[in-house]
């Protein structure tokens, strides 16, 4: 029964322990599938699942059926022609991060973005270069065709130039990146993305535009420093780059200083009126636009050496297909870029889906940039992800569906087929300074590790672990070290929960930690330990020391002393030096010689007496105090409990049993209580009318068995603990046949 009133409610109702729950109030049983079931279902085929599975596996007849032409198309052309100046501008600037020729980039521009058109399930990401992707592909083709120095051992290559073997090797690369992410999309893992926290995407991204920024200084100053990668290629680059400073092309630094300093200032003019302007300004367009008549007009390569985009094709280079002996060389660095090019698209993808309500598919968006990576690696595209701000333009000029990303597509085919000749004369500085000025964001990533210290400080070791890692080591390795971290965080985390003991708050049936309140209420004689995690075989240890510390001894100490000293008192007892009135001499004990269990319960049974071990022992026997008659362990928050940690309760369990503490566990998940059930937790000592459905449950119980003492009942209980000692021989003890105590 329940009465209520505004703020208060009182609730009548029987004290339930689990069994006591379970006999009233009657389970639903579930037949639960088993594994030959869940197989059946998955292999039966009908009209139904077909439909469902196309739908899936084509999400753009699910959002064709809804597209809304008179509202939606403006938008969308105007964002895909937005998007499709900016995809053309970074397209050639993130080639030169993968040391390929410009052209290249404006392939993953159009490749992937026609395949994800028809597979992909955000309506608003850019499909295209990104600039981490293109770095670490960067990386292994300096490894493949290094600038000074002969090429990997690879068939393909004879006869070709150095362009034309990285083209091979980017293409292969992207080929196997996209066969790793389609093959982890058909075995349905696209979970594995959770297992890259915000905090480690955070810290990785940021390196990488370290390294970006880095391997962009040679086009600021106009230098030709020689590529490197593996650990230390940071340090290695700007040692190349400051031992060759005094050559700086001061056209290429001006340029770039300009262009870096103008794009910059209008970028925060668009956000801080993006509220009153229709589109963004597309000054990186503009000042691209600009820097190519100017190269051209002033003949920038020819009189000031400057370094320029050069030639474009106006027409596809044929397909190819992957060069195996690329994918052995290359499979253990494709598969971290097929990670980290679906974690990076999808974090993007899932913002937007949230801000637009609707729903995306994480397995159908691997099978989405798996199928588009495999196209593009044909027509040798560079990998495609996204870019968050070219996503952002194309989300904010009003584009609703990838209907926008077609049309950038197309725009970057025009460029490609008629007008590349007119960026020709483009200087690579102007590309390194729109891609460094792309790198704001990421970089200011810094700003937050001071606030991610004072929330979490296991987390801020994971982004600066993964960060400094990554920097040095280089983003392979970084990586690697990076997810290292994070799981060692995850099991600090697990491993060492924070334990507390909880106390009543005064009139309610509230409990919490007892540090943390001052009108509290704690029984004596009665502790509440607070387990806040499941409990498996790596942190058992650490909550059963826990748990000592809580209650203030060891009872495993306390069980084996007790056994100690009826030992010795069954010596006095045999020697005679200790003596009862009215007791039949003690029963002949076993054989000295044999060892006794300590670890057993205390055995009383040879004995004429039983000990009260909260009194005063004779012959100056000493136990260690167990001041609580009752432990309740609050099991709340434990989700789960493996063999190994099962095994190490019920000791614990035993232990106090056997030192005369009543243990109690309370609310208790019905999963884990079922599980213990059927590993055979329970025994004679350890029943299940210890659990109880509330913790205010087990409290009320425990206080109707062990009243709280009255005042004058303490004060004598203070009296009995203050008087003299036993002397060895104790002629006035009083003895009642064998429940007589100590």
């Amino acid at each position: 029964m329940m009465r209520t009133s505004v703020n208060r409610y009182v609730v009548t109702r029987p004290l339930y322990t689990e069994d006591a729950f379970i006999k009233e109030h009657e389970k639903v049983h579930r037949q639960h599938k088993t594994m030959l079931d869940h197989i059946k279902q998955y292999l039966t085929c009908d009209g139904k699942r077909v439909r469902n599975a196309l739908l899936s596996l084509l999400p753009i007849i699910a959002w064709m059926k809804i597209y809304r032409l008179k509202e939606w198309l403006l938008g969308d052309v105007v964002s895909g022609v937005s998007t499709g100046l900016v995809a053309v501008l970074q397209g050639l600037a993130y080639s030169l991060l993968a040391s390929l020729p410009a052209w290249y980039g404006l392939y993953a521009a159009f490749f992937p973005v026609i395949i994800y058109f028809f597979l992909g399930t955000s309506r608003h990401i850019s499909v295209g270069a990104f600039p981490v992707l293109s770095l670490m592909i960067g990386v292994v083709v300096n490894r493949m065709v290094p600038e000074n120095g002969p090429p990997a051992n690879i068939t393909a290559f004879e006869g070709l130039t150095m362009n034309e073997q990285r083209a091979i090797v980017a293409a292969s690369l992207t080929f196997l990146i996209g066969i790793f992410q389609l093959a982890m999309g058909l075995l349905q893992v696209g979970f594995i993305v959770i297992y890259l926290s915000d905090t480690l995407i955070s810290g990785f991204t940021t390196a990488a535009a370290a390294h970006i920024l880095v391997s962009q200084l040679k086009f600021i100053f106009g230098l030709h420093v020689q590529g490197f990668s593996g650990p230390l290629s940071v340090i290695y680059i700007l040692e190349g780059v400051f031992g060759q400073i005094t050559s700086t092309n001061l056209h290429d630094l001006v340029t770039s200083i300009v262009v870096m300093v103008v794009v910059l200032t209008v970028k925060e003019l668009n956000e801080r009126f993006k509220s009153k302007l229709p589109v963004p300004i597309p000054i990186e367009v503009i000042m691209t636009v600009i820097a190519c008549g100017v190269s051209y007009a002033f003949s920038f390569k020819e009189y000031y050496g400057v370094d320029v985009v050069g030639r474009i094709p106006d027409q596809f280079e044929a397909p190819m297909a992957p060069d195996l002996q690329v994918f052995r060389e290359t499979s253990v660095d494709a598969f971290p870029m097929a990670i980290v090019g679906f974690a990076v698209a999808f974090a993007v993808a899932k913002v937007y889906s949230i801000k637009h309500d609707y729903v995306i598919d994480g397995n159908q968006e691997l099978i989405a940039f798996g199928a588009s990576n495999i196209f593009g690696g044909a027509f040798r595209s560079l990998a495609a992800s996204t870019a968050l701000s070219r996503s952002s333009v194309q989300e904010s000029t009003g584009g609703k569906t990838q209907v926008a990303g077609v049309l950038s597509a197309m725009i970057v085919l025009v460029v490609i087929l008629a007008l590349g000749f007119l960026l020709e004369p483009l200087p690579k500085s102007v590309l390194g300074a729109v891609v460094i000025v792309n790198l704001k964001g990421m970089l200011m990533q810094v700003c937050h590790v001071p606030s991610l210290w004072k929330k979490d400080r296991p987390d801020c070791v994971v982004w600066i672990v993964t960060c400094v890692a990554s920097i040095l080591l280089g983003l392979d390795l970084g990586l690697a070290v990076g997810l290292g971290a994070e799981l060692i965080a995850v099991v600090f985390r697990t491993q060492c929960p924070r334990c507390c003991v909880l106390a009543n708050i005064a009139g309610t049936d509230i409990y919490r930690d007892r540090k943390d309140y001052t009108s509290i209420y704690e029984p004596e004689g009665v502790k509440i330990f607070r387990i806040p995690s499941p409990i498996f075989f790596a942190n058992i240890d650490f909550l059963r020391g826990k748990l000592i510390d809580a209650v203030g001894f060891n009872p495993l100490r306390v069980l084996r002393k007790r056994n100690k000293a009826l030992r010795k008192i069954r010596k006095l007892l045999k020697k005679g030096e200790l003596t009862l009135m009215s007791v039949s001499p003690a029963k002949n004990s076993e054989d000295e010689s044999s060892i006794e269990d300590l670890d057993l319960p205390t055995d009383f049974s040879d004995l004429p007496v039983q000990v009260n071990w909260r009194a005063e022992l004779p012959a100056n026997i000493s136990v260690p105090p167990v001041d609580i008659h009752s432990l309740v362990l609050d099991f709340s928050a434990v989700s789960f409990i493996d063999i190994t940690a099962l095994n190490g309760l019920k000791m614990a369990l035993k232990e106090f049993i056997r030192v005369d503490v009543e243990v109690y566990i309370v609310a208790c998940d019905p999963y884990v209580f079922e599980k213990l059930k059927s590993c055979e937790f329970f025994d004679d000592e350890i029943k299940t009318s210890i659990f109880f459905l509330t913790l205010h449950d087990a409290m009320l119980h425990i206080l109707q068995i062990n009243p709280p003492l009255s005042v004058s009942e303490k004060e004598f209980k203070k009296l009995i603990n203050t008087s003299p000692k036993y002397s060895r021989k104790c002629p006035s003890l009083q003895v009642k046949a064998t429940e007589t105590r100590f």
